[in-house]
């Protein structure tokens, strides 16, 4: 009897926990129309790309991690600009993917993340090793947010809960994460499909495709969509990746949003190959995908912030360096956090 109770109060803790997880921890599961990226239950992408669950246990009892300084202080940049107009395209580097773009007087911010972790938890999961490049009480008022992605180094609830407290931007965001923003305090989201548009003052923002994945706990894999923007103005169009491996999305947007004036292109999180390729691009890919976007400059993102892969903290500026020195002509900069830089 005493272990029929047992296992009747482990099942009721697990039912318990599951439940808390499903409802705290998971992206709540889009439900609409099956299309050529979405099956009814799961978004793909237009390439394959397997990136299994065995395969993360495998890289998770194998890691080769290179070094990290455990802390790295530094000053913040100076404040940006309040507004960006009359045919000026302003970039400011803030740290990962988190950037501010200032362009035809709107002021878009890309996956927003300020706070100390990249987790569902507090007090463990990755957390940052340097200060933000930008205070946040320095950014001037965001007009717009593009989150790439439901993942926590990408869409960060608390730091969104706090620029829509101050702002009340516009927030745009793949299928399927309306919800969960609107579950954690985050209402009127703008929900795009790949290729969907919507303008914001004097410039359109289009979700266009990406090489990636979505998930925040065990039971979401999946079930909201990923992808890039482009944000199009009277100053000229300009590329935001968020996370992606190499695929022909990068051939489509270029053609499509001929001629880009700025990409931004992620560069960390790239090693172990094996294991990040197919939804990480590297240095090398990202020096490719400039090539075939036919941008006119590219700026790095997605480093020296938060430890995601086994890449050292300054390996992939270092590689993205190396990359460039092939004597080939190209306007890829690495901006220093905080910097902000006008874009020719």
């Amino acid at each position: 009897m005493k272990r029929t109770y047992r296992w009747l109060g482990v099942a009721a803790i697990g039912g318990i926990a599951g439940f808390l997880t499903e409802r705290l921890v998971a992206s709540p599961k889009y439900t609409g129309p099956v299309t050529d990226h979405f099956d009814g239950r799961r978004f793909h992408n237009q390439d394959p790309a397997p990136h299994g669950e065995g395969s993360f246990l495998k890289w998770i009892l194998n890691r080769d991690r290179g070094p990290w300084k455990p802390w790295t202080e530094a000053h913040y940049g100076p404040p940006p600009a309040e507004r960006v107009d009359n045919g000026r395209l302003r970039v400011t580097f803030v740290n990962h993917a988190t950037t501010l773009i200032q362009m035809d007087g709107v002021n878009i911010l890309t996956d927003p993340v300020w706070s100390k972790r990249v987790s569902p938890l507090s007090f463990a999961g990755p957390k940052r090793h340097r200060p933000p490049g930008i205070r946040f009480e320095d950014l001037p008022k965001v007009d717009a947010i593009v989150i790439s992605h439901n993942h926590y180094d990408h869409l960060d609830l608390a730091t969104l809960r706090r620029i829509a407290k101050r702002d009340q931007p516009r927030i745009f965001v793949p299928l399927g994460d309306r919800e969960l923003l609107s579950r954690h305090g985050v209402k009127g989201a703008v929900e795009l499909d790949w290729w969907n548009d919507s303008p914001i003052g004097s410039v359109r923002i289009t979700l266009v495709p990406s090489q990636h994945f979505s998930a925040r706990g065990f039971s979401d894999r999946d079930a909201t969509l990923w992808g890039g923007y482009v944000i199009s103005g009277p100053s000229g169009n300009v590329y935001f990746a968020g996370d992606t491996g190499w695929g022909r999305h990068f051939e489509q947007i270029g053609k499509r949003f001929a001629p880009l004036r700025l990409a931004m292109l992620p560069i960390g999180a790239f090693r172990p190959r094996w294991f990040m390729s197919p939804v990480h691009i590297g240095p090398d890919e990202a020096v490719r995908a400039h090539d075939t976007l036919g941008a006119s400059t590219s700026v790095a993102i997605h480093f020296g912030t938060f430890a995601l892969g086994d890449d050292g903290e300054t390996e992939p500026v270092d590689e993205l360096r190396k990359e460039l020195s092939d004597g080939k002509e190209r306007r890829f900069w690495v901006l220093g956090f905080g910097e902000g830089r006008d874009v020719p």
